[in-house]
Order: C-alpha cells, then sequence, then structure tokens
C-alpha cells in the first residue's frame, strides 16, 4: 500500500496500522545511523536512549503504581490473614481496600499493554536495518513467495553462513509475496527521501573489535559444552535480574502468585543468556542498553527498591526498604536484638520493675512485709 504523500516523503510501502508505530522508529534509527559516523552500535545506544526518554511519562505511572501497590502488601496480607479461607470476603476487602487508597489493580499493567506495540516494533527495526535474516527456512507455505523474491533478486543467500540470507536496499515494493515475507521488503521501501541509503547498513562495529551486530556473537563468547555463551546476552541477564529484582515484591508465604513472581525473576535472565546463542548481537546489545537504561530510570524513581538483600546480602551503602522487619532495622544500625530487649526493659515504669537501688549498692532492697528477723531463731 502506498501513501497519499508517498511521493512527497518517499516511503513506497505501508502496512496499517502496523507501520503507524514501526515507520517512525525504523525511520529514526537510520537517521542516527546516519548521523553518528555510520555505526549502527551508537545507533542503536542513542535510539534507546530517545525512545525510553519519550515513554517516560508512562514508565513513571507504571512504577508509581507498583510502588503503591507494594506499600499497601502488609494491608493485603492481614485481610488474607483475617479471612483465611473466604476467597469471596478476601476479594471484596481488597477491592474496597483499593478504592480506598486511589489505587488500580491495572494501573501498573496499562502502561506496560500500551509499551508492548513499541517494544515490538523495535525488534522489527533492528532487523530491518541490519538488512540480514537468519535461521530462516522456507516451508511449504512460503516457499512460492520466497523463490519469487529470489527472482525478484530482492533475497540473496548468504555464501559464509547457512540459513542466511541479505535483503537488498533497493528493489520492488509491491510484489504480493510480501504479503507472506514481509521481513525481506526492501530497505529504502520503507525510508523518507533524505534517508535513502546508497548501500546496506554496515553492521560490523571496530571499536567492538569488529563485531557483527547482524550475526550471533563469535567476538565476546565461549564456548561451553558445545553451547556458546556470548558475554553481551550474560551481561544483559545480570542487568535483567537487577531491574526485575528492583520491582518484585518480597515473598508472601499466603499469596500463591508470590512464588511464580520469585521464579520469574530468575527465569527471565536466563533464557536471555540461552537467547544470546541464537539471536543476533545487534538486539542483545539493544536489550542490554535497555535494561541498563530501565535501571537508571527506576533508581530515580524508587531508588534500589526491593534489589536487597541478595542472598542474605545487604550493602551498607544501600538503604533497607520501608517494609524491613524491626529485627533487621536494629541490626542495621549496630544493635542486636538483645540489646533492643535490654533497652527497653530499662525503660519501664517504676511500678512494673519495683524501686531500684541507689547507684554503687548492689544490696537488694527486702520486700516490704517480709523483712527478716536478725537473731537466733528460737
Amino acid at each position: 500500500m502506498s501513501l497519499p504523500f508517498g511521493a512527497f516523503m518517499g516511503i513506497e510501502h505501508f502496512t496499517p496500522p502496523w507501520d503507524v508505530v514501526f515507520l517512525p522508529l525504523f525511520n529514526l534509527l537510520v537517521l542516527l545511523y546516519r548521523v553518528l559516523f555510520s555505526d549502527l552500535a551508537l545507533a542503536i545506544i542513542v535510539f534507546v536512549v530517545v525512545v525510553r526518554l519519550i515513554l517516560w511519562p508512562l514508565f513513571v505511572r507504571q512504577i508509581r503504581s507498583q510502588k503503591e501497590m507494594q506499600r499497601m502488601q502488609p494491608l493485603v496480607r492481614e485481610i488474607r490473614r483475617k479471612h483465611k479461607g473466604n476467597n469471596q470476603k478476601i476479594f471484596e476487602e481488597q477491592q474496597a481496600l483499593y478504592k480506598e487508597h486511589g489505587v488500580s489493580q491495572l494501573g501498573g499493567c496499562l502502561p506496560l499493554v500500551l509499551q508492548l506495540p513499541i517494544l515490538f516494533s523495535l525488534y522489527q527495526v533492528l532487523l530491518r536495518a541490519s538488512g540480514v535474516i537468519s535461521n530462516f527456512q522456507p516451508n511449504d507455505g512460503n516457499r512460492a513467495a520466497f523463490d519469487a523474491l529470489q527472482a525478484a533478486g530482492v533475497v540473496v543467500a548468504d555464501p559464509t553462513a547457512q540459513h542466511t540470507y541479505h535483503v537488498a536496499v533497493t528493489g520492488a515494493c509491491n510484489l504480493p509475496a510480501y504479503a507472506q515475507l514481509s521481513q525481506f521488503l526492501p530497505i529504502n521501501c520503507q525510508l523518507i527521501d533524505p534517508l535513502k541509503l546508497g548501500g546496506p547498513i554496515d553492521s560490523t562495529v571496530s571499536w567492538l573489535f569488529g563485531l557483527d551486530l547482524a550475526r550471533v556473537d563469535h567476538i565476546f563468547s565461549l564456548p561451553v559444552l558445545g553451547f556458546s555463551i556470548s558475554a553481551l546476552a550474560l551481561l544483559a541477564g545480570i542487568f535483567q535480574f537487577v531491574q526485575a529484582k528492583m520491582t518484585s515484591p518480597r515473598p508472601d508465604p499466603d499469596d500463591p502468585t508470590s512464588s511464580t513472581t520469585t521464579t520469574l525473576t530468575y527465569v527471565f535472565p536466563f533464557m536471555m543468556v540461552v537467547w544470546g546463542a541464537f539471536f543476533p548481537s545487534g538486539l542483545i546489545l539493544y536489550y542490554l542498553v535497555l535494561t541498563v537504561t530501565l535501571i537508571v530510570q527506576q533508581y530515580f524513581i524508587m531508588g534500589w527498591g526491593n534489589l536487597f538483600p541478595i542472598l542474605g546480602w545487604q550493602p551498607r551503602w544501600a538503604p533497607l526498604p520501608a517494609d524491613a522487619t524491626p529485627k533487621r532495622v536494629a541490626q542495621s544500625n549496630g544493635k542486636s536484638a538483645k540489646d533492643e530487649t535490654k533497652g527497653a526493659a530499662d525503660e519501664r515504669s517504676p511500678s512494673t520493675t519495683g524501686p531500684r537501688t541507689a547507684p554503687g549498692n548492689s544490696r537488694q532492697q527486702p520486700r516490704s512485709g517480709t523483712r527478716r528477723r536478725r537473731g537466733r531463731r528460737r
């Protein structure tokens, strides 16, 4: 489909409503690539930062809603304890509590749902900009369309890598085969006139020791038992854990979903390390920069959140969360629970503890009415 202003802007292919989100992001990345010395890695880094700044209002609303929900967890736990076994009553009391505090359970989910089309578009933007399609194998359903694209010179097989194909920079933009294989659309078909490319985007980054962002990481990778562990993916997994731990609620034995949330906090980083062995390194770099940006944004809104303690480790420079137990707060101030108990006992009223001795007098005062008689018992 051609845009009404296609002749003016130079955009020759448009698929509603998907390209309403995709096209601005795609053109932004190519613009950054052209401005930043034709460096795709720098373009990805600046691209992520710019998009995250644009989404800042939605992100702030999501984090604040999550903080408010976590702040109310003690009240929610009390409701579950009070009405244990009565799910209907628990639901009614929770809804009344949320209404009283002006909190919506969808408040943290709605901004995330609105961001999903953008996040998926970012993934496709990186694939389209690189001009390299990896791990593609035509099947019976799309083989005819794939053969037509190869015959038109739009798709060229990579002689050095199996199941890897290069997408043409220029070519026909209205072939019927694009309805099935839109990822092979020539790059220039969706760029505005000032950004039309004379050649393919160079996905090799010299300052990353020649890393090719269109391919799986083979520069910063270590083979382990036949499996390639990418250092970029490992870093992305570590930062993914930090980002998730900051916003995840504290374990609640009365909440059946608490264990699931805790498990996902560890599963997603592990999956990121696995994906590093199959996805192009440009996508891993994008996700790494995205996660670091999220951590920085979260820190400015909520501090370290629930990141600590990690395996019982609580650094001195990280303040305790607001819902920390009194015992742990006492220990963090350099006092043990025994010291706190002793201090509380010293502050009791005289009517409770009885009269005290004068300083330097260790002899116990006799009780009234029970004074011992001196002398020999008769």
